[in-house]
């Protein structure tokens, strides 16, 4: 029994999930763009994924932060850096779960993300403007690209997402949960991080496994 646990235990470990632009397997790659930087020792992500991650209107997903007008380039930056943790990081396994979707198999749930990186999203962004809680499902793709549905009001995000948790939790479906854990505690993913100090989002897969 023990060697199958370990089995397990390392399928979970430095892997990438199976969904529209990931590599079959993480590795090094040199040029990563901007804010996917982070990644570039070992990633999921191609050099071409990582630089459409940080486009408005970016082919990997054809959506348009700036559906109720233009995000704030504060607010922005979480989602930049939202689509890098997604896109990039090689650290998720303990939370992938298989889904059935045209362009995806597998997906991330209930990621405990850091307490200070969900608040930091949230303040950034409270004043940005959006028309849903779940920008998962339910757009207007008609044009090709994601418009708000008939009848769905613009507001500003802290009427939609009173909290940091609300934000962080159904933006994507439960993709994130919100954790009182601290970066650095090895309890929780980091979005953000120092690459020179190496990726702690390492020792969180390993316990978390």
């Amino acid at each position: 029994a023990a060697t199958a646990v370990t089995v397990t235990q390392d399928s979970l470990l430095n892997v990438c999930m199976d969904a529209k632009h990931h590599k079959t397997e993480p590795g090094p790659e040199g040029q990563l763009y901007g804010q996917c930087v982070l990644w570039k020792d070992n990633a999921c992500c191609t050099a071409n994924t990582s630089l459409e991650a940080h486009q408005d209107q970016s082919y990997l997903y054809n959506f348009n932060w700036d559906h109720c007008g233009a995000v704030p380039e504060k607010c922005k930056r979480h989602f930049i850096q939202d689509t890098c943790l997604y896109e990039c990081s090689p650290n998720l396994g303990p939370w992938i779960d298989e889904v059935d979707t045209s362009w995806r198999k597998e997906r991330i749930r209930d990621v405990p993300l850091c307490q200070e990186d969900c608040e930091q999203w949230w303040e950034d962004c409270q004043d940005a403007v959006t028309c849903k809680v779940n920008w998962h499902k339910g757009w207007n793709w008609t044009t090709g690209t994601n418009q708000c549905p008939k009848g769905a009001m613009c507001q500003k995000f802290k009427f939609v997402f009173p909290t940091a948790a609300a934000l962080c939790e159904q933006i994507w479906s439960g993709s994130y949960r919100y954790t009182s854990h601290h970066r650095g505690s090895g309890r929780c993913i980091q979005m953000w991080f120092d690459p020179t100090q190496g990726n702690p989002n390492v020792a969180v897969a390993q316990y978390y496994a």
